[in-house]
């Protein structure tokens, strides 16, 4: 199971990253996918999802201010953050569930700091 999420980094207060998760092609097409984002001393929380059909759905902590989207034809997650906040500082996480168990990629950190 291929997941790889990468674009996070240091930011400050009010400003934008992109995340984007490559996922293999056998396991996105069909799929609901979905970030989540884990603080430290903090239980992983879902922060968006995205049906196949191009459906988003949003933690309210985010709304308004995050945007989830899919390219299908490159297997291809993204996360669109804006007016990011010391409270978004976390590890994020892109997910699906494969084979009846739920599955991670490999995180990639966002730094929110000025």
């Amino acid at each position: 199971v291929q997941l790889q999420a990468s674009g996070g980094g240091l930011v400050q207060p009010g400003g934008s990253l992109r995340l984007s998760c490559a996922a293999s092609g056998s396991i996105f097409r069909d799929r609901t996918m979905k970030w989540y984002r884990q603080a430290p001393r903090k239980e992983r929380e879902l922060v968006a999802e995205i049906t196949i059909t191009g459906i988003p759905n949003y933690a309210d902590s985010v709304k308004g201010r995050f945007t989830i989207s899919r390219d299908n034809a490159k297997n291809t997650l993204y996360l669109q953050m804006n007016s990011l906040k010391p409270e978004d500082t976390a590890v994020y996480y892109c997910s699906t569930v494969v084979g009846g168990r739920r599955r991670y990629g490999q995180g990639t950190q966002v730094t929110v700091s000025s």
